[in-house]
């Protein structure tokens, strides 16, 4: 890990929420039109206008002027596979199909010497070219893949959450591990990576179609061993997948049931998906804790339904929004919380600017239980920032012409940005370099 010790200053627009728009309204965002995040150490040290704070900043502390552009915390992925990256846009195919034609094909060559660190090179170069600085991570069924993932994550001092897929039945047999040495391997993999620097381990049992009842119960016994680890897995997203897993577990009262009965499901449970869960199964979540993952492109891409984000709400479960890639079909959380807004319409439910922005920066901060470290620009956060340029292309100039308020600007930027919109990422306060070629 490469601590940045310096003390630096980052000036511009800021944009941060404190509380949830839905919930707190104009109260839960702060804005400050000309101001200053003070960054000491890799952690937010100060906050405010620049007039205040310009002038108790000591003689020669490096300040970099980013105005006019708006400076936000790092956007938070809650959900993305490292293996997937090359099967992103395949053609033609719903869940099961798509993860028998493409997926699997493509996770099988993880075990070859170098492929791991290639795609964790590339992601990371992705996910911070487009303002995303946390995710939860799916990595293949090889042991070396968490293990290329982390050391490259270490290596940029990113925070991130990942694991090693845990998967013994229903796929190709070189990419099955066994119930005990999948085990075996995440016990390994926690010891050496859950904690180290800003890596953070979760254990990740693909779904319940791939793993045998004993797989569940170890993964069950691994997150009871390891209660500060997260769980990640897949849960009710195509009506094929949830009538295989009913097949497979049918002393189970329903798919969620399955998770519940082996240990799985509780406040760090990140289940991705959600989109048919039965009111039986919403109320299962929210007594457990258990996060609701929200991935539009995917679920749109694969044809897989219409996530409910207002019955979540109403049933007090917590949700968090994710890209989903390669399912889904962009890096930008900006792109994933345009589509975000068009299903909810397609419900008759809204979602505005201020609420789409909250959703991507603290509310998925608070919905992983990491909003005491990131996801806002309160003192004592950890410095990861993202600094946007809401005109940054044609089109989105010339719309900005008429913009009467901050609100309509931010709409426009959540509806038509992507990746072009971002100027700069910083990684603990260390501004993250653009991959090769990029901008």
């Amino acid at each position: 890990m490469n601590e940045d010790k310096s003390l630096r200053a980052l000036r511009g627009r800021l944009l941060w929420f404190v509380d949830d728009p839905e919930v707190a309204g104009e109260a839960a965002h702060r804005y400050v039109a000309d101001g200053v995040v003070v960054i000491t150490g890799g952690l937010v040290t100060a906050v405010g206008g620049a007039s205040e704070l310009l002038p108790t900043l000591p003689p020669g502390t490096e300040i970099i002027d980013h105005r006019p552009h708006l400076i936000m915390p790092g956007f938070i992925d809650a959900h993305i596979h490292m293996p997937q990256t090359q099967v992103i846009a395949s053609y033609g195919a719903q869940l099961m199909e798509w993860l028998n034609k493409y997926t699997f094909v493509e996770e099988q060559k993880l075990a070859q010497q170098g492929h791991p660190e290639m795609l964790t090179r590339f992601l990371l170069d992705e996910l911070l070219a487009s303002g995303t600085t946390t995710a939860a991570v799916y990595c293949s069924v090889h042991r070396q893949s968490a293990e290329a993932f982390f050391a490259e994550s270490e290596r940029r001092n990113t925070r991130m959450i990942a694991g090693k897929v845990m998967m013994d039945r229903n796929a190709p047999a070189a990419l099955t591990d066994t119930a005990e040495s999948g085990y075996a391997d995440s016990k390994a993999l926690i010891e050496r990576w859950h904690g180290k620097g800003r890596q953070l381990y979760a254990i990740t049992p693909r779904f319940a179609v791939t793993s045998t009842p004993e797989q569940l119960r170890l993964s069950g016994q691994l997150a009871a061993e390891h209660p500060d680890c997260f769980v990640q897995t897949h849960i009710n997203e195509n009506q094929a997948e949830i009538a295989f897993a009913r097949e497979l577990y049918p002393d189970s009262d329903d798919y969620t049931g399955i998770y519940q009965d082996f240990g799985l499901l509780g406040r760090k449970s990140l289940m991705g998906h959600c989109i048919h869960n039965t009111k039986h199964e919403w109320r299962a979540f929210a007594e457990t804790g258990a996060v609701a993952v929200f991935c539009p492109t995917s679920n749109l891409f694969l044809g897989s339904g219409l996530f409910d984000w207002a019955r979540a709400r109403r049933e007090g479960v917590r949700v968090a929004v994710a890209t989903d890639i390669g399912g889904g079909t962009s890096y930008s959380m900006l792109r994933t919380m345009a589509e975000a807004y068009k299903i909810l319409q397609l419900q008759g439910q809204s979602l505005s600017a201020f609420a789409a922005l909250h959703a991507i920066t603290l509310g998925n901060a608070v919905a992983l239980g990491l909003d005491h470290l990131i996801g806002s620009l309160e003192p004592g956060r950890e410095a990861d920032v993202v600094v946007l340029d809401p005109a940054a292309t044609r089109g989105m100039a010339h719309r900005l012409e008429t913009a009467r308020d901050l609100s309509e600007e931010l709409f426009v930027l959540v509806t038509l940005g992507d990746e072009r919109n971002i100027v700069a990422t910083y990684v603990a306060g260390a501004r993250a370099g653009r991959p090769e070629g990029g901008a």
